[in-house]
């Protein structure tokens, strides 16, 4: 009996590792695959790499993904990250131009220069003196 209650903890940990590690990753992994095997033609993707593109052809484990106007790329099945929603893409994609995040920055106006400034900081001056 008292073999038993000592593998109690021990069966406790096992139990709840498998509950909280490797129940919910074999879940997304299921539910991956299912989005990956659901893919049609027209689909708006990102890849794991976090390329989008839309898909224009498909076959068994391969899909051809029109990542810019008349660049289609071959890539597989398993690289399909997401699908993403037509509202979503459309939405983040506008051809509104982007705030200027610098445009009130006090430095914003000056310019840069390859030349040395008058301070010279290496130490070339102490050794010009000592001759």
């Amino acid at each position: 009996m008292e073999g038993i209650v000592s593998l109690l903890p021990l069966v406790a940990i096992a139990l709840l590792f498998w509950l909280l590690i490797i129940r919910p990753a074999s879940r997304r992994q299921k539910d991956q695959a299912r989005m990956q095997s659901a893919i049609n033609v027209g689909e708006q993707v990102m890849l794991t790499s976090g390329i989008f593109g839309t898909v224009t052809g498909m076959d068994d484990d391969r899909l051809s993904i029109e990542i810019a106007p008349g660049i289609v790329v071959s890539v597989a099945r398993g690289a399909v990250g997401s699908v993403v929603p037509t509202e979503q893409h459309d939405a983040d994609y506008t051809d509104e131009p982007a705030d200027d995040e610098y445009a009130d920055d006090e430095y914003a106006d000056d310019e840069y220069t390859d030349e040395p400034s008058d301070e010279s900081t290496d130490g070339d001056d102490a050794a010009e003196e000592k001759k």
